[in-house]
């Protein structure tokens, strides 16, 4: 995937643990079965004990922990062992997507053939099969008493074969219906020769951070497997893609349980749940689920048409850091910044500008720049929705009508620059803040490949330890706008920063384009000393 180096830096064990979760190597060789063992039943009631128990004569009061065996009574009928078969084309070996030469590579390499357990050849040790398909095991559960079943997308990505387990044994093949990369979310289909049992969707908004919550799933291929805890945290940003807001819980979640339903106390299903992050790959009480909120609206895409449609504004956005907000005279860092308009997209069409901040979204406040998408993404295509912008420091609502999104976004992290200063010895410039700048020049746009519809400043030099180094900027950046001005020379430059020192600004909004990609910078109109 894009960018997934960035990624294991950040969360070391995370997309590797998405992965785990949901594709285990078979046989199990390596996990003693009496480790799953459950926990015996203490109470028929659906949601945890409340009352405790009645004390012998003469013993001291005690009270009886929470028991979900009515709801694990009532749903483990509803939760399915998901196999499938894999294969790869002759002489190809499939590895994920990091650099060539990685530490990573051979480290995946191995991952992948133990997950291919089930190929034969390794005599049970989890060694390389000998024929290129091999076993991956996950969960799911039933939505419809039709056979329609909820999983995750790199479950059963790229499957030769799907194959469904119910809790009774029954093995079904399966096909798929429907996936979603972007969400993880997949949606298959069986054939039964009677009703099968349906688990329903519950209220994913309506938990609470602290409320107790339920897994069932097929953690190491131990089918049916219960485990509890509580939903820790909500609208987390595992950096998995543009419409993360999982939740995480500390109900115990291993490879194998991925695709499984994360229940709420009510039996209604909350969450699918999706990865762990573990630096060992066993769980560490971290694990995080798919809301229903935002899954039952793509499945029931997927049910209808076999695909998803997204919302589609046609703009690009920043997050709003104090300094912007401080840049733009914003009383908060609230919104999401527009760093560009697609020319054909509602938005230019509606008025929206470069620079603007978008604010709410019909009855949705935008207060981070990630939730933009989400809301833009579950709008319903060729509705006309008011949007809140600030513009010039006031606010103002302008109609947009929502398009349909034809390819999905990919969110580029820029890293800042690093290392000793760099210059490409151009003929003039001038040093302004750290950064030494020159008009473009045939010869400039040549040497940095700057596209001939880029107008302003090209960056060739950046200082040492200076401000402009701390912000990212690095040579062959170029200063299109200053203080949502346009510039072409340094006098132009010196203007904007004469204006906005008047203004009693401590920084000057910069619009940077990088490779034909635009981006706000903050930069702060004091230089650093020494």
């Amino acid at each position: 995937m894009p960018h997934s180096s960035v990624l294991f830096r950040r969360l070391p064990a995370l997309a590797l643990s998405t992965a785990l979760a949901g594709a285990v190597a078979v046989p199990l060789f390596a996990f003693p079965a009496a480790a799953q063992d459950a926990a015996p039943a203490q109470s028929p009631a659906l949601a945890p004990a409340q009352s405790p128990l009645v004390p012998a004569p003469g013993a001291s009061q005690t009270y009886a922990p929470p028991s979900f065996a009515a709801l694990a009574r009532s749903q483990v009928d509803t939760v399915v062992n998901i196999s499938t078969t894999q294969g790869a084309p002759a002489g190809a070996e499939a590895r994920p997507d990091v650099p060539p030469g990685s530490p990573l590579e051979e480290f995946f390499r191995e991952f992948r053939n133990r997950q291919r357990g089930g190929g034969g050849g390794g005599g049970g040790d989890g060694g390389p099969p000998s024929g290129p398909q091999g076993m991956a095991l996950g969960s799911g559960f039933i939505i419809d008493p039709s056979g329609l079943i909820v999983t995750n997308h790199h479950v059963v990505a790229e499957a030769a074969e799907i194959s469904v387990t119910l809790h009774d044994g029954t093995k079904l093949a399966a096909k798929l219906v429907g996936s979603d990369a972007p969400t993880d979310l997949a949606l298959l289909k069986v054939e039964s020769s009677k009703p099968l049992t349906a688990a329903r969707w519950g209220d994913s908004d309506a938990v609470q951070v602290g409320d107790w919550v339920v897994a069932i799933g097929n953690p190491f291929g131990l089918g049916g497997s219960v485990t509890a805890g509580i939903l820790s945290a909500r609208a987390r940003d595992i950096q998995q893609g543009p419409y993360d807001d999982y939740l995480q819980t500390d109900a115990s979640i291993n490879r194998g349980n991925s695709g499984g339903p994360l229940y709420g106390t009510d039996g209604g299903v909350i969450g699918i749940n999706t990865a762990i992050y573990s630096p060992t790959g066993g769980s560490v009480g971290i694990g995080f689920a798919i809301p229903s909120s935002i899954a039952k609206p793509v499945i029931d895409q997927l049910k209808d048409g076999g695909k998803v449609r997204r919302g589609w504004l046609g703009v690009q956005v920043q997050r709003v850091t104090p300094d912007i907000a401080e840049s733009l005279g914003m009383a908060d860092t609230n919104g999401a910044l527009v760093t560009s308009v697609a020319p054909d997209g509602p938005a230019a069409a509606a008025g929206i500008r470069q620079g603007d901040v978008i604010t709410r979204f019909g009855d949705k406040p935008v207060e981070q720049m990630r939730q933009l998408p989400r809301v833009v993404a579950s709008a319903a295509i060729g509705s006309t929705v008011p949007l809140g912008i600030v513009r010039g420091g006031s606010p103002n609502s302008v109609p947009v009508t929502v398009g349909e999104l034809r390819n999905e976004p990919q969110q580029l992290a820029l890293a800042g620059s690093s290392g000793p200063p760099r210059s490409a010895q151009p003929d003039g410039g001038r040093t302004v803040l750290g950064l030494k700048l020159a008009p473009l020049t045939p010869g400039l746009r040549e040497t940095f490949s700057i596209a001939a519809d880029v107008e302003g400043l090209v960056v060739t030099e950046v200082g040492d330890n200076s401000p402009a180094s701390e912000r990212g900027l690095d040579l062959g950046d170029v200063i299109v706008e200053a203080g949502q001005e346009p510039v072409n020379s340094p006098a132009d430059l010196d203007a904007r920063i004469d204006q906005a020192r008047s203004q009693g600004r401590k920084t000057l909004l910069m619009l940077v384009s990088r490779g034909g990609d635009l981006r706000y910078v903050p930069l702060p109109l004091e230089e650093k000393k020494g």
